[in-house]
């Protein structure tokens, strides 16, 4: 498995180098094919987040987790990354079957019940900025606002992240 490691507002030490790449590599179990896998390790104030980035043909498995000890969130990532693949290891399977991909995922598909659409909302929209987009969502009170983006002439999307900042989403070709 082919692990980039990079800090931010750190120097990655060789022991943390190899305990990352010793525990991200494990995920690899579930996949026939290599995979590569993204880590990023950064510190903010007090807390020590490592964020795992794994793209599966057209897929992306992410996991991002905090703690105080560096090492701690590498185990924690490891666990939700885990965790996601176990709940969706059966639409996993079926979406990289249904693909011609390398990347096939070595479990037996279980039957589970799907989630369904219980709601359907429908609304105008209108041209606006991404800040504009923000001071929408904030005031409906949800976590993430679609919107047509009259800056880039596109449907976009803003979200609300952990940290209190805001996210910006854009297609891209």
């Amino acid at each position: 498995m082919q692990i980039t490691v990079r800090g931010k507002n750190l120097d990655v030490t060789p022991p943390l180098r190899e305990y990352v790449e010793k525990k991200v590599g494990k995920i690899e179990k579930y996949f026939d094919d290599p995979l590569s896998a993204q880590v990023t390790l950064a510190i903010e104030h007090d807390r020590h987040i490592v964020e795992v980035t794994v793209p599966l043909d057209g897929m992306l498995l992410r996991g991002e987790q905090s703690s105080g000890d560096m090492y701690s969130s590498v185990d924690l990532v490891l666990d939700a990354l885990e965790k996601q693949i176990s709940k969706y290891k059966t639409k996993i399977a079926r979406r990289l079957r249904e693909r011609p991909a390398p990347n096939q995922v070595q479990v037996e598909p279980e039957e589970e019940e799907e989630p369904k659409i219980v709601r359907v909302k429908k609304f105008d929209m209108k041209p606006m900025s991404p800040e504009e987009a923000i001071m929408q969502m904030n005031m409906v009170g949800h976590n993430f606002f679609l919107f047509f983006n009259a800056e880039s002439g596109q449907l976009s999307v803003v979200y609300q992240r952990d940290d209190g900042n805001y996210g910006l989403i854009e297609p891209g070709m």
